[in-house]
């Protein structure tokens, strides 16, 4: 199975640490100014594949020093050109005021509807991301409600989350051209899609990819269940995603060690993932420096799957492989245990020969059987 790293947070990294998760992740994720770690990390493993961190929404006044942008950015427009040269870029509240992020201070919002917005996003990006020898290129903060980052409060252009989406799918559609010609693949930070209906698929028709930042455990105990916008919803967008050949990374949030959402997530990640999708759980929300814990379980050969998941009673999944079994129970956490035969001699995680398994809510397995 595939995973990934997203470094982001500019911690220094060893060679030695470098070429470890260059060797055993698909996808790493650095920062425009980390260009030089990338025939390192190619060197270790030439598949690797190295996206850069770039905001679709946000332009950085903290990028921006003595009244001119740093040449790396963590963003696609720099600050100080867009006072100068295009304050019309700058996304405004009904009162005629810049919004800046909630929580994240120096974060300007910008107006991703605007084409000329779009056009300099794309060919800065596209420019600064070829010169460093990037693959392809992670567009953080791809919204869906219009009051992300500014609770109760939407921008006077987009008023409503229609109106946003609207902008966010006619950046992506406008783009996508420069992208696929400059060679670089694009995959967009999608949280949160799986409360607006469609959301994933539209946004992703215009992407090489989606990435979901909280996907089924958002921590040790906060488990998400079946019902409209829950368990389905997230592992359709890897499903669909599969489908059409584009990538899905998911990250679960939970502790390191933490047993019932790891496995609630990995099995559930295994009954829909294919050759395009990779998952990689962490704890602290932005903890993007150091690489996310590497499971015993990541390694795990189950071979090829029969076919996809389905169902064998309410809410409850199996999907078979050549060498083992997956099951998953997406019923509520308090709900009571299901059995669930096997077919043929499996071993569970602890190297226990088993002929069924039995598990309460939110709660998955992941099964090997000689092959």
């Amino acid at each position: 199975m595939h995973s990934f790293w997203l470094h982001m947070n500019s911690t220094p990294i060893s060679d030695e640490v470098l070429a470890t998760e260059a060797r055993r992740r698909s996808y790493v994720v650095l920062n425009a100014w980390e260009g030089a770690l990338i025939p390192k990390l190619k060197e270790a493993n030439p598949a690797v594949q190295v996206f850069v961190y770039k905001d679709l929404s946000s332009t950085r006044s903290y990028a921006c020093r003595n009244g001119v942008d740093d040449a790396q950015l963590p963003a696609g427009v720099g600050y100080c050109q867009a006072e100068k040269d295009h304050p019309e870029w700058f996304l405004l509240d009904p009162n005629g005021r810049r919004f800046e992020y909630s929580g994240y201070s120096g974060h300007w919002q910008m107006d991703v509807g605007n084409t000329a917005y779009q056009d300099a996003w794309a060919a800065n990006v596209i420019e600064s991301s070829t010169a460093a020898g990037f693959d392809g290129v992670f567009m953080d903060n791809a919204l869906f409600p219009c009051d992300a980052y500014h609770q109760d409060v939407c921008p006077a252009k987009y008023p409503t989350d229609a109106a946003l989406q609207d902008a966010y799918k006619s950046m992506l559609a406008n783009t996508r051209d420069d992208f696929v010609g400059a060679g670089l693949k694009t995959v967009a930070n999608l949280s949160n899609a799986r409360l607006h209906a469609g959301a994933w698929d539209a946004y992703t028709e215009h992407l090489d990819g989606g990435f979901d930042e909280w996907w089924l455990t958002f921590d040790d105990t906060n488990l998400l269940s079946e019902y409209p916008e829950g368990w389905s919803r997230q592992v359709a967008e890897i499903t669909s995603n599969e489908a059409r050949g584009k990538i899905t990374w998911v990250q679960p949030h939970h502790t390191d060690g933490a047993d019932r959402p790891f496995r609630f997530a990995l099995a559930s990640y295994l009954l829909a993932a294919g050759d395009q999708a990779a998952i990689a759980s962490i704890d602290q929300t932005d903890g993007y420096g150091d690489a996310s814990p590497w499971h015993p379980e990541y390694d795990w050969d189950l071979g090829k799957p029969s076919g996809p998941y389905r169902s064998v009673g309410t809410n409850l999944f199996v999907r078979d492989f050549t060498c083992g079994t997956v099951v998953v129970n997406a019923n509520r956490t308090d709900s009571k245990s299901i059995t669930v035969p096997l077919d043929g001699g499996h071993v569970n995680e602890r190297g226990t020969s088993v002929n069924e398994v039995s598990l309460p809510g939110t709660s998955g397995a992941i099964l090997r059987k000689p092959c």
